[in-house]
């Protein structure tokens, strides 16, 4: 295993990860648009093709991989799962193509070199081992030629990309003056003028809506709206009062198995036959409780030959005892060295026994257990509960029945949302998983209750009725929403005309305590402090103050407006980074401008090769 997980870190352990979990380097959010192509393709790049069969793996494995990552499926975005993961079979084909024409190659004698380092091929003196390597490609169901055709193509992809990745620019002057602007430090006052302290000086009138609305129409559109019904369940919700003892049981051997431990205790017996066994049984019994020796009445009243050795069984080992294994287990369960079970009714006769060596982990037993077993009981039976019940309800949806009928028969709440909108949901149900299947265009037609919604550690099932299209609003629906841009954007400017008119009076320190508004100190701050918002951030450090002086600057802001003093900006006296800090963080930014690089190279390569888009496999593949 240990080999297995180093060779998965290595170059071509990394490729072979690659093609299993698909080719996703290279994602995006761009979308492709194009024609007719083969039914069995979802897309056509020049003279290659990326197949129905290898999109639909590549969804797959990507969605195991973010939901590994995630705890609530609900929150995951299948459509722009599906747009990132065509994205990127794309331009991996694209990228493929274009290696193939520069002729990209690696020999087998490279690859062969390669593959013969890597220890997961190698015996137990450290040499290639063929028989290794034939078990590695038959437990992948590959051939040698298939191996070496992926691993050469995918290095051949590599040296494409670390040709264009590779070659970014940034030259550590650069990197230095970037990094000394981030250690610059200034001492700032503000203060933040609210629009809405200056809304109430705003007059609009009918023709400021009207010329908004002729302006803006096309923005102006009211939300696609359903009313919502839903059912909830979730496990918390089920109570489980009691469980039984064979629940107990059961958690109790689930528990054991668990803790995979061997019972290594040594073990003597008595072993009494005959019609007065049962009496002889008790007696001896007795005696061992008045501190008798087990080893020496083993000796002398034994009617097994294991007496001769003081009834020395050895360990215990189930299998000996046959159908009464579970009685005898029983009877030992907690027992330390030196214990004296009960006489035991077997099929042998009366077995008495003692343990006179633990060599093994002990485990603890049921009753010490209980309250934690309980609980896993209840937690399992809980469970159980849950998902019959999600079965149940599944069945139903299926079957045609309304969520109503849904919530009576099976004792769920039934809960509603109205005006339950497609965009900026801000309901309890606002999940992408959720809107996606309640503005479902078959389930909107229908008006049918969707299959269970897996959400948070829940499921839920919706039905949306009185479906009301996103279209343009009237002046009139539109007139409320106008008024607050205009009221906001006019109440702003106000802020901003009162910002720049103090910032006009402040020349030197004296002068920021001489102003009609009150400042707020915020000491020596750099780019990186949170006391500002964004774009105060941005403001902050834009101009520079005369010596001795400060330097008053007015902005319109998120809240409205801020007037910001700052003094001279400091640029003297920095820590700055050592050597090795410089060259990893110019390492750093030539890989993000490398990207940047990558992008424009594969926007230059859809030019060169023509891309066409399935768009109804792709609909298909989306369950669309």
């Amino acid at each position: 295993m240990d080999k297995l997980r180093d060779f998965l870190k290595s170059w071509p352990g990394r490729i072979l990860l690659i093609l299993c979990l698909s080719p996703l380097a290279l994602l995006g959010v761009e979308s492709y648009f194009g024609g007719g192509v083969d039914p069995n393709q979802v897309a056509q790049v020049g003279e290659a093709s990326v197949g129905l069969s290898e999109y639909q793996t590549a969804v797959n494995n990507r969605r195991t991989e973010i939901l590994e990552q995630v705890d609530d499926a609900s929150l995951l975005n299948e459509d722009v799962l599906h747009e990132q993961v065509l994205k990127g079979l794309i331009d991996r084909t694209l990228l493929e193509q274009q290696a193939g024409k520069l002729g990209m190659t690696v020999s087998d004698d490279t690859i062969n070199r390669l593959l013969r380092e890597e220890e997961i091929f190698k015996d137990a003196e450290g040499n290639f081992s063929n028989d290794q390597f034939s078990n590695f490609l038959r437990q992948r169901g590959m051939t040698k030629d298939q191996l070496f055709a992926e691993f050469r193509n995918q290095l051949s992809l590599d040296q494409l990309n670390a040709s264009i990745v590779g070659t970014a620019v940034y030259p550590m002057q650069a990197v230095s003056q970037l990094i000394d602007l981030q250690l610059e430090s200034r001492n700032i006052w503000l203060h933040r003028f609210n629009w809405q302290d200056y809304a109430d000086q705003v007059k609009l009138s009918k023709g400021d809506i009207q010329a908004y609305y002729d302006a803006n129409k096309d923005t102006l559109k009211s939300a696609a709206m359903v009313d919502l019904a839903y059912l909830q369940l979730s496990p918390k919700t089920i109570q489980v009062n009691e469980v039984t003892e064979e629940d107990l049981q059961q958690q109790y051997e689930a528990y054991k198995q668990g803790l995979a431990v061997v019972d290594e205790r040594k073990i003597s017996q008595i072993l009494l036959t005959g019609k007065d066994a049962k009496t002889r049984a008790a007696k001896i019994k007795a005696r061992l409780d008045k501190g008798e020796s087990f080893a020496a009445l083993a000796k002398t009243e034994s009617d097994d030959p294991s007496g001769a050795t003081g009834g020395d069984i050895g360990t215990f080992n189930p299998s000996v005892f046959g159908n009464d294994a579970a009685a005898v287990e029983q009877a030992l369960e907690g027992l330390s060295v030196g214990d004296v079970t009960a006489p035991i009714k077997t099929s042998f006769g009366y077995q008495i026994f003692t343990v006179t060596e633990d060599n093994g982990s002990k485990i603890p037993s049921l009753e010490s257990m209980r309250a934690e077993l309980t609980a896993k009981a209840k937690e399992y039976k809980r469970q159980e509960i849950y998902a019959d019940k999600v079965t149940a309800i599944n069945d139903l949806a299926a079957d045609g029945f309304s969520i109503e009928d849904i919530a009576q028969q099976e004792n769920v709440t039934l809960k509603r949302i109205k005006d339950y909108r497609k965009e900026n949901n801000k309901s309890e149900l606002s999940q992408p998983a959720v809107i996606k299947q309640a503005f479902d265009e078959f389930t909107i037609q229908d008006q049918a209750v969707t299959a269970g919604i897996e959400v948070g550690n829940g499921t839920v099932w919706v039905q949306p009725s009185n479906y009301r299209p996103t279209k343009t609003l009237s002046l009139a629906a539109a007139t409320p929403k106008i008024t607050q841009i205009l009221r906001q954007e006019k109440a702003t400017a106000l802020a901003l005309k009162e910002a720049k008119k103090l910032a006009a009076g402040i020349k030197t320190p004296a002068d920021i305590n001489k102003q009609p508004v009150r400042f707020q100190s915020l000491g020596e701050v750099n780019r990186q402090t949170t006391l500002l918002t964004e774009k105060e951030r941005g403001l902050a450090f834009s101009q520079q103050a005369a010596n001795n002086g400060v330097v008053a600057i007015a902005s319109e802001t998120e809240m409205g407006a801020t007037l910001l003093v700052g003094d001279r900006i400091k640029t003297e006296e920095q820590s700055p980074l050592s050597d090795v800090q410089r060259a990893q963080t110019a390492a750093i930014i030539r890989d993000n401008l490398g990207q940047d690089q990558l992008q424009d190279y594969l926007d230059y390569l859809r030019l060169v090769y023509k891309v066409e888009v399935n768009d109804a496999n792709i609909a298909n593949a989306q369950g669309r």
